[in-house]
C-alpha cells in the first residue's frame, strides 16, 4: 500500500513501522515456512528467526535453502526494511537482523541492554533509477542538486534536466530503510534532516525494493532510489550516473560513488549456534558465491579477506 509521510515525522513513522513488524512476526514470515514450535508457541531450540533489509534477504534467503537441506531450522523475513529487523533483534523477536545502513547510536540508545554485533557480508550501491525513456532521451547524469530538486518535487518534468518531454513521477522510500539514508546522506549529508515531500500527485512513499521496482516498471517517467542490482535484467530502468560516476565494482570499492554502503547481518552478542551456522556460511566461499549472484561486491572484492 502506498502512503504519503512527511519526513519531519519520519521518527513516528519509525516506531510504527516497528510495531507492525513485530505484529507480523507474531503472525510468523511470509515468505518462507513457518519454525518449528515446541512448548508455550515458542521456537524450538536450535529454530533462528531472521528480518530486515530487503537488499541482504536476497543473500540471506538463498543461504537459508541450502541451509535447511543441512538441517538447520530458519525462517527469513523482509518485514520493515534495515530499521524493522534491528527493532526486531533489540525487541527479541528475532534471533538475527539484515541491514543496509550501519547500526546508528539511536538503535544502541533504544536498547541499552542489547550487545549488537555486526558482520559485514559485502557491498552494494544505491542507485538514482529511472526508467528507460528518461535516459535515452537525454538524462545520463544528475549533479547533487538536480537529485536533490527532483526528490523535492521542485522538477515536474523530465525537459527541464534536457531530458524528455514526460511528466516526473517520484517514488521515495519509507524512513527507516537503508536505501533511503543512504540517498538522504549523500543528498543532505550526514544527520541532516530531510525535508517533508511534496504535497504532489506525483510523489509517493513505498516499501522494500521489490515493491519499488513493480510501481516503476508501470509508470512511466518515474525515478526512485533503488538497489542497483535490482536493476539487472530489467530494460524499461536504467541507473544514473552521479555527478558523472558510474556504480562500478571499482568506484563502489572505493566509495568513490557516493552512495555506496556496506551491507550486515547482525546478532546480540558474538553469533553462536544457528546464527553462526549461517553467518559462517555466507562469508565462507559458498555465501560469497551468493554475494556475487545478487549482484554485489564480495568481502574479497573489498579487500576484507
Amino acid at each position: 500500500m502506498i502512503t504519503r509521510t512527511p519526513r519531519l515525522a519520519s521518527t513516528l513513522v519509525v516506531l510504527l513501522a516497528v510495531l507492525l513488524t513485530l505484529a507480523a512476526t507474531a503472525c510468523g514470515p511470509a515468505s518462507d515456512p513457518p519454525a518449528e514450535n515446541g512448548a508455550n508457541g515458542q521456537p524450538s531450540a536450535g529454530t533462528l528467526r531472521v528480518s530486515g533489509s530487503t537488499t541482504v534477504n536476497a543473500v540471506a534467503a538463498d543461504a537459508a535453502e541450502v541451509l535447511r537441506k543441512r538441517g538447520l531450522k530458519i525462517t527469513v523475513d523482509a518485514s520493515g526494511g534495515s530499521a524493522g529487523g534491528i527493532a526486531q533483534l533489540g525487541a527479541g523477536q528475532v534471533e538475527m537482523a539484515m541491514s543496509s545502513k550501519p547500526l546508528a547510536d539511536s538503535d544502541k540508545v533504544m536498547f541499552p541492554s542489547v550487545s549488537f554485533v555486526t558482520t559485514q557480508i559485502g557491498a552494494d550501491a544505491v542507485g538514482i533509477i529511472v526508467r528507460r525513456e528518461v535516459l535515452d532521451g537525454g538524462v545520463k547524469s544528475l549533479t547533487k542538486e538536480e537529485a536533490r530538486s527532483l526528490f523535492e518535487g521542485k522538477i515536474l518534468n523530465w525537459n527541464e534536466l534536457g531530458g524528455p518531454d514526460l511528466k516526473v513521477f517520484v517514488y521515495d522510500k519509507e524512513p527507516g530503510r537503508g536505501t533511503r539514508e543512504a540517498l538522504d546522506k549523500y543528498l543532505y549529508g550526514a544527520g541532516a534532516k530531510a525535508p517533508p515531500p511534496p504535497d504532489s500527485d506525483n510523489f509517493a512513499i513505498v516499501g522494500g525494493n521489490e515493491e519499488s521496482r513493480a510501481k516503476m516498471l508501470s509508470t512511466p517517467g518515474s525515478v526512485g532510489p533503488l538497489s542497483t542490482s535490482f536493476v539487472t535484467g530489467y530494460p524499461k530502468l536504467a541507473v544514473l550516473a552521479i555527478d558523472g560516476i558510474e556504480p562500478t565494482p571499482d568506484n563502489v570499492r572505493t566509495s568513490t560513488y557516493p552512495m555506496s554502503r556496506p551491507l550486515y547481518l547482525l546478532t546480540n552478542g558474538p553469533p553462536a549456534g544457528p546464527a553462526k551456522d549461517l553467518i559462517d556460511f555466507v562469508v565462507g566461499p559458498d555465501g560469497q558465491k551468493l554475494v556475487t549472484k545478487h549482484g554485489y561486491l564480495t568481502l574479497a572484492e573489498l579487500g576484507l579477506s
